[in-house]
C-alpha cells in the first residue's frame, strides 16, 4: 500500500501510516563499506576558540558513515595519538555476533596502542540513526565522535514520508583540556569541571558573541563575526518552502541534557535510537546524552523568513548559552538573520514537563512487544559517594573499576583471577532513605560482572537518589551495550509492588538510552539474546568515570573465535605469548 503525500493537512497526518510494508529484498544486496581512519590530535576552533580536539583524518566531528541496513561497516583504525590509546565505541549497534568490535576498552577489546592498528567489523542489522564516540577515558569530551546513520534496505521503505533530510549531531564543549578534567574529577577535594563553555551543533559553537543579539533586550553578548574563522560559524539547514524533510538528531554530550525546538515550525517524532515510534507532535522535544531521535517537519512558514533552531540546557541550571543553527528557506538569502527570537529553552527544573515528553513516546504499533514477565529483576541504586576521602558515583554501594584484562576475553578463557568473581548485589537494602544523603557516604571499588543466564528475561530498575549534599538529586541517561531494552515505566520516589501496575507492556518504546529523573524511577527489560560481556552505564561522561556503571555478561561460551587483536593485554595478551589456551 502506497503512502500518500499530504500538503495541507495536519502535520501528524504526514507520518500517518499504511503499515510497515512487505519486505522487499534489495536486488543488489548487502554491502561492505570500508574506511580507513586515523585518530589523532589536531587545533580546531569548535567555537571561534581555538583549542586542541580529537579528529579523525583531519576532520572534527568525525566522518558521518552511511550504509544500508545488512551492510557490513569496516574501519580500519589507527592509533595515531603519541601516549595514549584509543577505541571506538559504535553507539546503538547491537554488535551481534562480533562482541568484540563493540569499542569498549577492558569490557570488549584491548585499548588500542599509539601506532596499532585495529579492524572493527561488524553489521548494521536495523535502520536508524546513530553515533559513534570514544570510549577510553574521556575522549568523548575531547571531540572523538560522528554520526552513523542507517538507511533502510534497497527497497524497503520507512513509515513515514519526507522530501530531504539533515543530521543534527549534538555536543558540549569545554575549553578545560579532558586530561586537566580527569586530574580535577580524581583529586581530594574533587574539583568539579563545571558547565560547559558551549553547546556545538556539528561541532559548531559560538563562544562569547550572540547571534541574536539584537533580540536581546539587555543588548546581550556582542554579535558574531565569522570572517576568517567560518569554523565555527553557524550550520545553515536549507530547506524549500512547503516540503517535508526528517530530521535526525543525536545527543554525545559529556554532561548537558538537552532541548531542540525550531522557530515556529512543528514536529513529529517517528524514530528513537533506531526504532519506530507513535507518531507524536511536539513543540520542542529534551535529548539527553546518548539519545537519537528523528522528527519529521513541514516547511510551511513564511517563505521569505529564516528560523532559528535552538539547543538550550535542560536538567542543570544553565550557565551555557544556547546552541543555534540557521533554517534558512531557498526563497531568500541565507545571510539573513532571522526576525524572530530563538525558541525559549524549557525552565532547566521544570521535570514535570520532562516526565510529561517521556512518558509521550511509545512504540509505534505492530513493534516487537516485550514478554510479560521476567526471570530475575535487578535494583541498581545510584548514589553519590566517598572512598578515602574521594567523591565517586556508586551503584548498589560499588563504585566500577575496569580490570586491565577485558571481561570478554577472561570469561570466554576462563582466567578467574582477572576480575572479582563475586557477583555485585541485585538489590540494596530496603531501608535506604533515597531523600537524603547516605547516611554513610563510604562506598567501595568493585569489577565483579552480573551474569545473565542465557536467553532469559531480565528487569532492571534503575532508582535514582540524594547525592552527597541535601536537596541535590541530579538526571542520569543510562546506555546498554549490546542490546535494546523496552523503558517500561517512570515513577516517583522509591519502587515497590504497588508500582506494578504502572508498568506498560502494551506499546513501550524500544530504546538502547533512557533517563532516571532526580529521586525517581525507571523500569527497563530485555533478552539476553546476544552472547557477549556488555557495559552498562550512565552516559554522562563524568559520571561514568567516577563509578556510575555496571557490566553484564551473558552467553560468552557461544562467542566465536575473538580476534587476537582484542585480547593482546593484561592475562590474555599472555596467554597469547604463551601459546595457552583453555
Amino acid at each position: 500500500m502506497a503512502l500518500v503525500r499530504l500538503t495541507t493537512t495536519p502535520i501528524c497526518l504526514l507520518v500517518y501510516l499504511c503499515c510497515f510494508g512487505a519486505f522487499v529484498k534489495s536486488a543488489w544486496g548487502a554491502k561492505a563499506r570500508h574506511f580507513e581512519w586515523e585518530v589523532e590530535y589536531m587545533y580546531g576552533a569548535p567555537d571561534c576558540l581555538e583549542n586542541v580536539v580529537m579528529g579523525i583524518n583531519g576532520q572534527f566531528p568525525g566522518p558521518t558513515i552511511k550504509a544500508r541496513a545488512g551492510d557490513t561497516v569496516v574501519v580500519h583504525l589507527t592509533n595515531k595519538l603519541h601516549t595514549e590509546g584509543v577505541v571506538i565505541h559504535w553507539h546503538g549497534i547491537r554488535q551481534l555476533g562480533t562482541p568484540w568490535a563493540d569499542g569498549t576498552a577492558s569490557i570488549s577489546q584491548c585499548a588500542i596502542n599509539p601506532g596499532e592498528t585495529f579492524i572493527y567489523r561488524f553489521k548494521v542489522d536495523k535502520a536508524g540513526t546513530y553515533f559513534y564516540h570514544g570510549h577510553y577515558g574521556m575522549q568523548r569530551s575531547a571531540g572523538l565522535y560522528g554520526l552513523l546513520i542507517v538507511d533502510v534496505e534497497e527497497g524497503k521503505k520507512e513509515p513515514f514520508q519526507y522530501d530531504g533530510e539533515f543530521n543534527l549531531l549534538l555536543s558540549d564543549w569545554w575549553h578545560k583540556g579532558t586530561h586537566e578534567q580527569e586530574v580535577d574529577l580524581s583529586a581530594n577535594p574533587m574539583r568539579w569541571i563545571g558547565e560547559p563553555q558551549s553547546l556545538l551543533i556539528n561541532g559548531r559553537g559560538q563562544y562569547n558573541c550572540s547571534l541574536a543579539a539584537a533580540h536581546s533586550s539587555s543588548g546581550g553578548l556582542p554579535g558574531c563575526r565569522f570572517r576568517g574563522n567560518e569554523r565555527c560559524a553557524p550550520n545553515i539547514l536549507h530547506v524549500e518552502p512547503n516540503k517535508t524533510y526528517r530530521l535526525r538528531v543525536a545527543s554525545t554530550t559529556a554532561l548537558a541534557s538537552l532541548n531542540l525546538a525550531i522557530g515556529n515550525h512543528k514536529m513529529v517524532m517517528v524514530e528513537a535510537d533506531g526504532n519506530y515510534l507513535q507518531p507524536v507532535s511536539v513543540n520542542d522535544f529534551d535529548i539527553y546524552s546518548g539519545e537519537t531521535y528523528s522528527v519529521i517537519f513541514r516547511t510551511d512558514q513564511n517563505p521569505t523568513e529564516n528560523y532559528w533552531i535552538s539547543v538550550g540546557v535542560r536538567g542543570r541550571e544553565p550557565k551555557t548559552p544556547q546552541g543555534l543553527a540557521i533554517l534558512h528557506y531557498k526563497s531568500t538569502t541565507a545571510s539573513k538573520l532571522p526576525k524572530l527570537a530563538p525558541p525559549t529553552t524549557p525552565l532547566w527544573n521544570d521535570y514535570e514537563r520532562s516526565k510529561s515528553f517521556s512518558n509521550k513516546i511509545l512504540a509505534l504499533s505492530g513493534s516487537p512487544k516485550p514478554p510479560t514477565t521476567y526471570h530475575r529483576r535487578i535494583f541498581l541504586l545510584n548514589t553519590q559517594n566517598r572512598i578515602n576521602g574521594y567523591t565517586k558515583w556508586a551503584i548498589n554501594n560499588v563504585s566500577l573499576t575496569l580490570p586491565s584484562t577485558p571481561y570478554l576475553g577472561s570469561i570466554k578463557h576462563g582466567f578467574s583471577e582477572a576480575f572479582d568473581q563475586k557477583s555485585p548485589p541485585d538489590t540494596f537494602h530496603n531501608g535506604y532513605d533515597i531523600m537524603r544523603p547516605p547516611v554513610n557516604p563510604n562506598t567501595t571499588f568493585g569489577n565483579g560482572v552480573y551474569m545473565l543466564k542465557f536467553n532469559n528475561t531480565i528487569d532492571v530498575i534503575l532508582q535514582n537518589a540524594n547525592a552527597l549534599n541535601a536537596n541535590v538529586s541530579e538526571v542520569h541517561p543510562w546506555h546498554l551495550h549490546g542490546h535494546d531494552f523496552w523503558v517500561l515505566g517512570y515513577g516517583e520516589g522509591k519502587f515497590s509492588k504497588k508500582d506494578e501496575k504502572k508498568l506498560n507492556l502494551k506499546n513501550p518504546p524500544l530504546r538502547n538510552t533512557a533517563v532516571i529523573f532526580p529521586y525517581g524511577w525507571t523500569a527497563l527489560r530485555f533478552v539476553t539474546d546476544n552472547p557477549g560481556v556488555w557495559a552498562f552505564h550512565c552516559h554522562i561522561e563524568p559520571h561514568l568515570h567516577m563509578g556510575m556503571g555496571v557490566v553484564f555478561a551473558e552467553g560468552v561460551h557461544l562467542v566465536g573465535n575473538i580476534p587476537n587483536e582484542a585480547l593482546s593485554c593484561g592475562l590474555t595478551g599472555k596467554m597469547l605469548m604463551t601459546g595457552k589456551h583453555n
